[in-house]
């Protein structure tokens, strides 16, 4: 039975193998970012911190990007789907968090959500073929491929990561901090 702390989010499974603790951790950073980006309207999604363009919204779309690079493309060799195939990554890297300004919060966020059921199932599918062992589809310059422990971990990383911005950005537009 999963316990949810006050603000809705799933807590790390204390006693778990190896997988399920990996999980119960990044779902748990999903959540965080979920929470501090929740009940904003679109100017909430657009405001920044100084002189950083970073955005509430930038993240969302960012995460979305990095949730279906990571597991879609990588682990799976499933090649870009929209948006994310018609950008030219070359000319305009960081057209996740810019183009993200025009997109309506229920667009950022039904992205967001989208990209991480498809991890989700993208994941228990790579358990099922290799476990956590699983190497990705593609590879480094190298050679070299990652394996599904070491996306899971790279993941927890980029989400606590963007989620220390995420408490600047959400106390910037309405006081709410936490965690």
């Amino acid at each position: 039975m999963t316990q949810l702390d006050d603000q809705g989010r799933p807590e790390p499974p204390l006693e778990a193998g190896e997988a399920g603790t990996l999980l119960g951790f990044l779902d748990f950073q999903r959540a965080t970012l979920e929470w501090k980006c929740a009940g904003l309207d679109a100017s909430g999604l657009r405001a920044t911190v100084g002189a950083s363009p970073m955005t509430l919204g930038g993240l969302l779309k960012h995460l979305a990007y990095v949730e279906d690079d990571w597991f879609s493309r990588w682990l799976h060799g499933q090649e870009r789907r929209p948006p994310w195939d018609t950008v030219d990554w070359e000319a305009d890297p960081d057209w996740d968090w810019r183009s993200a300004a025009g997109d309506p919060p229920e667009e950022l966020h039904a992205l967001w959500r989208d990209a991480v059921a498809r991890s989700r199932s993208l994941t228990e599918d790579a358990l099922a073929a290799g476990g956590l062992e699983q190497r990705a589809r593609r590879t480094w310059p190298d050679g070299r491929a990652p394996s599904l422990r070491w996306i899971l971990v790279h993941m927890i990383e980029e989400y606590a990561r963007h989620n220390g911005h995420a408490d600047l950005l959400r106390e910037s537009v309405d006081g709410l901090t936490g965690e």
